[in-house]
């Protein structure tokens, strides 16, 4: 007789299945929420921009609300400006007033992300600067020396955390936030000059890109030759298939590849629970973003090889995935405009089943294919 085991976080429909592997799981649910300038309120940040006591409240209202809807473990945040904004929404919440909040390198008057989690964070590290590795540089033809990308820090720092998920063990998270779309223009260039704004629109897609070259470095280290599961979550500012999120999740191996130069591939790619998801549905309604009419997919979670199901040695694996968009607006369709206190970004959980029984779980061998 199979093992049965029940998912509270899963339609009525979905909640009786094996137990994964024929082994103990734990199941987590994390979650990415770009929370939209979240900040103190009667502080002053860039462009100006601050909250009333009363506009605060409502935002902490909404914020409160859309936590217990997600109902999540491990949360990463992006636009918080400041920890105790985020504390005092924590505070007031029965569900998370005893998780432990970080937040990287808080300054005050600068979006940052942040993490939440249920379960004990150890061995957190701040990233602002690119690993040397991963700078950007070119060698035009017939020069002698290299001409480097000035670029060399995130815009956003990201936050690395091992949290303890217990009774399974490690797992490494990753809180990235990249450079937006916005176009970057410098004095005596207008958006109404076609030119101008092809450059300033360059200037940001590099800049992400380099970004995203800068994040996959990090992630180098965390992932090659290693089995401790990784999951990368946050705003990344671009949709699953462009070019900067590929950066960042790694390029699927050829399939005319040997398994030997495979498995090196594997060991370090990323996979986007959308897509895990997608897999097993007829439909995908996957946006979390609405842009002059144009519905995008800009947070993403994403997980390591080892919560694959397809890999024949996995710790666990992705289970449902939501995205909370009903607080989106269209204003193509509408003369409303968006809320200040609610965020412009869907909000986006997946659960992920862990393998307990790690003695079980045998060393990197044959990888998903």
């Amino acid at each position: 007789m199979q093992n049965i085991v029940l998912d509270k976080n899963l339609p009525y429909f979905r909640q009786y299945k094996p137990k994964l592997n024929n082994m103990d799981v734990k199941t987590i649910k994390v979650g990415t929420f770009n929370l939209m300038n979240l900040m103190l309120p009667n502080r002053e940040v860039y462009g100006g921009f601050k909250f009333t006591q009363e506009e605060f409240n409502r935002k902490a209202a909404w914020v409160n609300f859309m936590l217990n809807q997600m109902n999540a473990d491990v949360i990463g945040f992006q636009e918080c400006f400041h920890k105790q904004a985020l504390k005092t929404i924590i505070n007031n919440s029965k569900r998370y007033r005893d998780a432990e909040i970080v937040i990287a390198d808080e300054v005050g008057d600068q979006p940052r992300v942040a993490l939440l989690s249920k379960y004990p964070i150890e061995n957190l590290e701040v990233f602002d600067r690119f690993p040397p590795e991963s700078v950007i540089y070119f060698k035009p033809r017939d020069a002698y020396e290299k001409i480097y990308l000035p670029f060399d820090s995130f815009t956003r720092p990201v936050l690395k955390a091992d949290v303890r998920i217990k009774p399974f063990g490690l797992v490494t998270f990753y809180v990235v936030h990249l450079k937006s779309k916005r176009p970057i223009f410098y004095d005596g260039e207008s958006d109404s000059n076609p030119i101008d704004l092809a450059r300033a629109q360059v200037r940001s897609l590099m800049l992400r890109a380099a970004e995203s070259a800068a994040v996959r470095a990090l992630l180098m280290k965390s992932m090659r030759g290693k089995t401790r599961p990784v999951v990368v979550f946050g705003d990344v500012n671009d949709t699953g298939n462009s070019v900067t999120t590929r950066i960042i999740s790694g390029e699927v191996p050829e399939h005319k590849l040997p398994d030997a130069k495979k498995q090196s591939v594997w060991d370090v790619l990323l996979y986007h629970v959308k897509d895990i998801q997608a897999r097993r549905s007829y439909q995908d309604f996957y946006y979390t973003h609405i842009h002059n009419g144009m519905y995008e997919s800009l947070d993403h979670i994403m997980v390591s090889q080892e919560l694959v199901t397809e890999n024949p040695r996995n710790q666990g694996r992705v289970g449902q995935v939501c995205v909370y968009n009903d607080h989106l607006i269209d204003q193509t369709f509408t003369n409303d405009k968006q809320d200040k206190c609610k965020s412009d970004h869907g909000i986006v959980t997946c659960t992920i089943e862990l393998n307990v029984d790690n003695k079980k779980v045998q060393p990197k061998g044959k990888y998903y294919h």
